[in-house]
């Protein structure tokens, strides 16, 4: 009994110590960003020069250029923080999988971090200058913006790190069927299902619900889903010749 208290003390201590890096992981991610924040502003505003728009950013009160840089500072520290935070929680719970899970775990770390980098990326260099540009010409020369810093990081910010993690779609499909809670077919069958859930995915990342920004989000994360489909259908059959394969040589 004492054994299986002081194990179950043991427990927490390593959950404390996970938690512990986890909140000076960010801490220190938050600190980089800050000293980086300018260059990263500055990387922010390169969609609307692609998209030749003329960005002229304000701001209103004494307080506001430390909370742009300090947003600045918190949307970077999600990116550089995330792999350990991902890679603690997994050493967390790893001693409590099989071997082959484990490294499993430790493989789908790689390619989380790898996806949501693709994604960040696809919304820099595509989506972000299309969506700026509709938006803006929406005046028709009519009315002149007067853009305010805050809100502009938070729109281009938030819309990145929602792409990031629409782009996990091919991992979270590949997870669901690899563990068996739904075949291939099930998912492929119900795809206007998928329809539905990537739509109103992209309408909740979209901060200004823009309806050419949400179909650009959509339309790659539903591609993703459907590709993810096909590549876990090849996966089984693979699976499924390599089964059938090592009983025929058992049985000879």
């Amino acid at each position: 009994m004492a054994d299986q208290k002081m194990s179950f003390i043991e427990h927490l201590e390593e959950l404390r110590r996970r938690i512990i890096v986890m909140f000076l992981s960010l801490v220190v991610a938050i600190g980089v960003g800050y000293i980086f924040s300018w260059n990263i502003f500055g990387f922010l505003k390169e969609p609307a020069a692609k998209a030749d728009i003329p960005l002229n950013l304000y701001y209103q009160t004494v307080l506001e250029p430390f909370m742009v840089r300090f947003k600045i500072a918190m949307y970077a520290a999600i990116v550089l923080a995330l792999p350990v935070i991902i890679y603690e929680i997994i050493a967390f719970i790893a001693p409590a999988l099989r071997k082959r899970e484990r490294r499993f775990m430790f493989y789908a770390l790689f390619f989380i971090i790898i996806f949501f980098l693709i994604g960040v990326a696809f919304c820099y260099v595509y989506i972000l200058p299309v969506g700026i540009k509709w938006l803006i010409d929406q005046s028709g020369g009519q009315i002149t913006p007067v853009l305010m810093a805050n809100q502009y990081v938070s729109f281009v910010a938030l819309l990145m790190v929602g792409v990031g993690l629409s782009f996990e779609t091919p991992l979270v499909v590949w997870l669901v069927v690899r563990l068996g809670i739904v075949t291939p077919q099930r998912l492929h069958k119900n795809w206007r299902i998928a329809v539905i859930i990537v739509l109103a995915f992209a309408a909740l990342i979209t901060p200004d619900w823009n309806p050419i920004t949400m179909l650009l989000v959509a339309v790659p994360m539903f591609i993703l889903y459907e590709g993810s489909i096909i590549f876990a259908m090849l996966g089984m059959r693979g699976a499924q010749k390599r089964r059938e394969a090592l009983e025929a040589e058992l049985e000879e």
